[in-house]
């Protein structure tokens, strides 16, 4: 497959996975996955899961799966070009927060914490101090476990962010 090329796997990406409200998932450690395709079905929303190696997705009309080259930062770009204002952007990594942000999308992190453009500076700020610190040897944790609470703060927060779109 060429550098940049992307790969659409059952259904192709076309109708109301490109334009309308719609959920792209940055997928390769997304803990969420499940809850997104509950949530997506039972208010009828895309769902496009992205990433840069094959894995399974369930068989259905709203749920697409894109495989990308393993080209550095290969889904983010391919998900930020897609993002904007109908966009629900799932995904840990605080760059591709910020870019979907300007973009215009709604940005939710798996643990249910909304990316917004008032805290997005501040998280940037803290992963260069993290990368810092750790590119000094120190050591120091990293994220914490994923909990019970964290799922249902997801699913409240991509609940009410999917209501939100398809109201306006």
């Amino acid at each position: 497959m060429p550098q940049g090329s992307a790969q659409t796997l059952s259904p192709p990406v076309t109708g109301p996975v490109i334009a309308g409200v719609r959920i792209l998932v940055d997928a390769d450690a997304c803990p969420v996955k499940d809850e997104i395709y509950k949530v997506a079905w039972r208010l009828d929303v895309p769902v496009v899961i992205v990433a840069n190696n094959h894995f399974r997705v369930p068989i259905h009309p709203l749920v697409s799966r894109i495989v990308v080259d393993d080209g550095f930062d290969a889904a983010d770009d391919w998900i930020a070009e897609r993002a904007d204002a109908q966009a629900v952007v799932i995904t840990a990594d605080i760059l591709l927060a910020e870019r979907a942000l300007k973009a215009g999308a709604t940005v939710l992190a798996p643990t249910g914490k909304p990316f917004t453009p008032a805290s997005i500076g501040g998280a940037i700020a803290t992963r260069a101090i993290m990368a810092d610190l750790r590119a000094g040897g120190d050591v120091i944790g990293g994220p914490a476990p994923f909990q019970k609470t964290d799922r249902s703060r997801f699913l409240s927060a991509l609940d009410a962010a999917l209501f939100r779109l398809k109201r306006a």
